[in-house]
């Protein structure tokens, strides 16, 4: 015989908080639908974010995310239909559920990526169940306000749904700006759980308590303990977790490794015969490795600083390293470096690992290092530059891609000086061709005139640069105060020289609002 947990109880009704306090038991039941949408928000921006930093490609990671867990919100409400009946149980059950499986979805998914590299099918499948729950939660929820207090079913809705969205804005605030710098990804996931947990059982437990059978009090008691217990062990075993699935990800081990709010930093150290080779990763993405960096950061620098240098500005670069080679010229008075992320400005001023590789260039008398968003920072000076060497990450996602727009171009252009000098690191023309050549388009588009040339970086493989100015072309030589270590006159003169399969390609420029190089990243740097 099945039991209708959803019809009036049975028995003495004098001890039931339905009975008792009929205005406080509505009142607790909204404020657990306004804590289950704020969980449940913030259980689906947990996988964007995750996705957009193990990834990148934010704008996929969104959609796929989106996407399913709203097609799975609207079979879980169909879902939903046959479990009324035992709507006490049934919510109880599904509230669990999604506790257990939300809280522990990032580490799931990051376990996914670190051993399997299954992340996108596993990404697909937690959402589904995610929004399979989180769908079937309302129809029960309101079966319960009904039960609580009959009333028209237009005033019902408007009701659960006002309190339903407030909950959501509160959880898409409380993440960034409280979970993610507070907690982390895995840590903020697993609170959000016990937190989904808590107000799942206070509804049962303290509203409908009465409502239920001794066997099924007792049954579900056990399960809730066990969540939390589940949970709980998470949150004390998640740091080990993490340092370990992380390793997982690189061949060398990690040394240094901080979470920013922009980006996950880790720094890899390998001792052999051979000396120290030490890795910066920004986002899994390797930034340099100390073997061959001096090969990237001489190409870089050095073609543009031939000429007027009286004042440079670096926009990214936040290791240092492009810095130092700048301020080996004694006559470079004025250097300002702009990098968004104050957690990596903070490891290339004290990490010594970093600071023996940049010599110190972080904390340099001559060097002005701001904390700010290339593009905004650019918007809102009206100072010029005889030098511009813009070393950002490459174009892979939807943050970094406008900085590789006709419109960043133009910010940059309008900011160079008479004669002066723009360089742009502009990722491999042998493994992403499209994308290198699109970097040219796009600097043409902002009226600058660019020289291409690619060097060898065992580390990267070929790797290229655009050198451009707004008066006309400018061509790439070396004038370095003194011998460098690996670029020389002759040896940039070849870089100038493109093998017939590696010719230009003519391509639309970049835009903000079609951000071609985005699409062309993604297709080429994903396989690379």
């Amino acid at each position: 015989m099945t039991v209708d947990d959803s019809a009036p109880p049975v028995g003495d009704l004098s001890t039931d908080t339905l009975a008792e306090r009929p205005r406080f038991a509505r009142t607790a039941l909204l404020a657990v639908v306004f804590v289950c949408a704020a969980c449940g928000l913030v259980y689906e921006l947990a996988l964007v974010s995750l996705g957009s930093f193990l990834i990148g490609n934010t704008a996929t990671q969104a959609s796929i995310v989106l996407a399913v867990m709203v097609f799975a919100m609207g079979v879980g409400s169909l879902a939903a239909k046959p479990l009324q009946p035992q709507s006490i149980t049934s919510f109880a059950i599904i509230e669990l559920l999604l506790a257990l499986i939300g809280g522990l979805s990032v580490m799931a998914l990051y376990a996914a990526f670190a051993y399997l590299e299954l992340y996108t099918p596993a990404l697909i499948v937690v959402a589904f169940v995610l929004g399979l729950l989180i769908g079937a939660e309302i129809p029960l929820l309101m079966v319960l306000l009904q039960r609580i207090r009959r009333q028209e079913a237009g005033s019902a809705v408007a009701d659960m749904f006002a309190v339903d969205y407030i909950g959501a804005l509160i959880g898409g605030l409380c993440f960034p700006f409280l979970l993610l710098p507070v907690f982390g990804q895995l840590r903020g996931a697993l609170v959000v759980g016990l937190v989904n947990a808590a107000a799942g059982c206070f509804l049962v437990f303290v509203i409908f308590r009465r409502s239920l059978s001794r066997t099924r009090l007792i049954a579900l008691s056990a399960a809730a303990v066990a969540v939390v217990a589940a949970l709980i062990a998470g949150l004390l075993l998640s740091s080990r977790f993490e340092v370990t699935a992380r390793q997982a990800l690189y061949r060398d081990p990690i040394v240094a490794a901080e979470r920013s709010a922009y980006q996950d930093i880790v720094i890899t150290e390998n001792r052999s015969g051979a000396g120290v080779d030490t890795r910066l990763y920004l986002n899994g993405d390797l930034q340099f490795a100390s073997a061959d960096e001096h090969r990237y950061h001489e190409a870089l620098v050095h073609p543009a600083m031939a000429g007027p240098h009286r004042s440079v500005l670096v926009l990214g670069g936040g290791d240092g390293l492009a810095l130092r080679e700048v301020l080996t010229y004694p006559d470079a008075g004025q250097v300002t470096l702009v990098e968004l992320d104050p957690e990596m400005i903070r490891l290339a001023r004290e990490d010594e690992r970093l600071v023996a590789l940049n010599r110190g260039s972080m904390t340099d008398p001559r060097a002005d290092v701001v904390a700010a968003d290339a593009f905004t920072w650019l918007r809102g000076t009206d100072r010029r530059f005889d030098v511009i060497i813009v070393d950002m990450p490459d174009p892979d996602d939807s943050a970094t891609a406008k900085l590789y727009s006709t419109e960043f171009y133009t910010l940059v252009r309008a900011h160079l000086a008479p004669g002066g000098r723009t360089v742009v690191q502009a990722g491999s023309p042998y493994f992403a061709p499209k994308s290198f050549w699109c970097i040219a388009s796009t600097l043409r588009a902002a009226g600058l005139t660019a020289t291409p040339y690619h060097v060898d970086v065992p580390a990267f493989g070929d790797w290229g640069f655009h050198l451009a100015g707004a008066a006309g072309p400018v061509a790439p030589t070396v004038d370095a105060p003194r011998p460098l270590r690996f670029l020389s006159p002759e040896q940039l003169t070849a870089a100038t020289v493109f093998p017939l399969d590696r010719q230009p390609i003519e391509l639309p420029p970049s835009t903000l609002m079609d951000p071609r190089i985005l699409r062309y990243a993604q297709g080429e740097w994903a396989t690379y």
